[in-house]
């Protein structure tokens, strides 16, 4: 008989669930698709129910039919996109759709607001991360000045992981690493709520109950066995947002250990010795007990690939239907007969604003340089070195903050376009470890629910048995020379663009 671990991953865009041994024996994999909605432009959202659980429940159900006879699953662990804002009533019951992560910027307004009233300086003291598209707080506020009546019947403020860890237990909770994007209402030195700054925001009863993510929040109902298939009275995780679950995934867990997640944005995740406070990056309580963060992220990356791929592909992805040659693919074959600097091509990929290190919600897309002479591979090449540029921004302000850095591991199903992550390589200068197995969020989920439940001993078995690395990704120094060229005009071009595009934001927004 073997003890088996669910881990489920609520993720942008789709959601991807796994079921492993104690050991990390991966037994099956699951996955789904869905959409985020974009009700206006800077707003991103999705609908709890009809993602969220309707997603979880798929998986589960999916997952724990392929468990065998007299095998039987001991520990569930949840991770989700993070970190959202969704008001719901005392049953759980989402009263609007969740406000998602940092790639929604509608709270620009109640930031200014907030930072007048008590100071950057008193903000990031207090946080240890300055007030940005990423924090909860500030969307709450909104929803309290813009939406009074749903604030006034909201019971709970949650995130992802809260709204299915309660479907699942009946309990209203949240990790401390979610916590922390919840400034200005989280106390990062004392790991927990305060009322310091929370009187303009939220009363902080309205807030979860706080965890770690190795620790148990509560066991499976009836009604939650009943709706998922898995087995009443199993213990489940306070649950983690879903890039810490990556980080885990892969065996981030020592200061110096910098993942980067290359999804639909690019996360990045880097252990530190000791708090860092920074403007330029969040900082986070970690997956257990007295681990600390840098936490950061670009806006759009492989949501860039998939912009581009639909409205400038349409004939790729007609082919892909019709032969099965994968449209990404065949854009990559395009830009790879491009030169490195793309034909003197440069882009700027802030298709929704920007995160780290800028924190610019303003920020939108431009091609640069273009001539009649350029191709759609020019253009496709322009785009994926752009968002290297700004991981190379993210990489050298890290460094710059005084922080570690002794290897790179890359995840996510960028990982699989090779010449992306080459120019990755080649543009920033340094080599890349590829994990043998990239399944992403959930096999954390599912090493997380070990630790909690006892079926994995400590945290080192992580880095020991679970995680193999598969190969590495080596840097180009003459490409490196030319791409340093090419990174000094990206971040001209960001300066000298910067007011004129902010106007044109501006104009968009007063428009829609």
């Amino acid at each position: 008989m073997k003890d088996l671990l669910i881990g489920i991953d609520i993720g942008s865009y789709s959601s991807k669930g796994v079921l492993c041994t104690g050991d990390g024996l991966v037994i099956a994999e699951a996955h789904t698709p869905h959409e985020i909605l974009f009700p206006k432009p800077g707003y991103a959202e999705h609908d709890a129910e009809k993602v969220w659980w309707y997603d979880f429940c798929l998986l589960a159900r999916g997952l724990a039919a392929k468990v065998s006879f007299g095998d039987r699953i001991v520990g569930v662990g949840v991770s989700g996109v993070g970190p959202c804002v969704l008001p719901v009533d005392e049953y759980g019951k989402p009263l609007r759709q969740a406000i998602l992560y940092g790639i929604d910027n509608r709270s620009a307004r109640q930031i200014e607001y907030l930072e007048n009233v008590f100071s950057k300086e008193a903000l990031l003291k207090f946080s240890g991360t300055r007030l940005t598209s990423q924090s909860a707080g500030p969307k709450i506020l909104w929803i309290k000045e813009n939406e009074p009546d749903i604030y006034n019947r909201a019971y709970k403020f949650v995130t992802s992981t809260t709204y299915i860890i309660h479907k699942l237990t009946g309990r209203f909770v949240m990790d401390m690493h979610t916590g922390s994007y919840f400034n200005p209402l989280f106390n990062i030195s004392l790991r927990r709520w305060d009322n310091r700054f929370a009187g303009e925001i939220v009363e902080i009863s309205k807030l979860p109950e706080l965890g770690w993510s190795n620790e148990i929040a509560g066991k499976i109902t009836t009604k939650a066995a009943n709706e998922t298939g898995l087995p009443e009275g199993v213990p489940v995780t306070f649950g983690a947002v879903d890039g810490l679950a990556e980080a885990t995934s892969v065996g981030v867990i020592h200061p110096g250990d910098l993942m980067i997640m290359y999804g639909s944005t690019a996360g990045f995740y880097l252990p530190l010795k000791k708090p860092q406070p920074t403007e330029e990056f969040w900082l986070l309580a970690g997956a257990v007990k007295d681990q600390v963060a840098f936490g950061g992220g670009l806006a759009t990356s492989g949501a860039a690939t998939t912009w581009f791929r639909n409205h400038f592909g349409r004939d790729l992805l007609k082919s892909e239907a019709e032969t099965g040659v994968n449209a990404y693919a065949a854009l990559a074959l395009e830009a790879a007969a491009s030169p490195p600097g793309a034909n003197g091509l440069l882009m700027l990929p802030y298709l929704s604003g920007e995160r780290t290190p800028i924190f610019d919600p303003k920020a939108r897309g431009i091609f640069a340089g273009l001539s009649l002479s350029h191709t759609r591979g020019d253009m496709y090449r322009a785009l994926l070195e752009g968002t290297v540029y700004a991981i190379r921004m993210n990489i050298e302000a890290m460094q710059k903050a005084g922080a570690d850095l002794f290897q790179i591991i890359a995840v996510g199903g960028g990982t699989f376009n090779d010449l992306w992550m080459q120019i990755v390589s080649d543009v920033c200068g340094i080599s890349q470890i590829v994990p043998e197995k990239i399944i992403g969020a959930c096999y954390g989920d599912a090493f997380l629910a070990g630790l909690a439940v006892g079926v994995v001993e400590d945290i080192e078995i992580l880095k020991q048995v679970w995680v193999k690395n598969c190969k590495v990704i080596k840097a180009d120094v003459a490409k490196k020379q030319i791409y340093d060229l090419h990174y000094e005009l990206f971040i001209d071009l960001y300066k000298r663009s910067k007011e004129t595009v902010h106007k044109l934001t501006d104009l968009q927004e007063s428009a829609s």
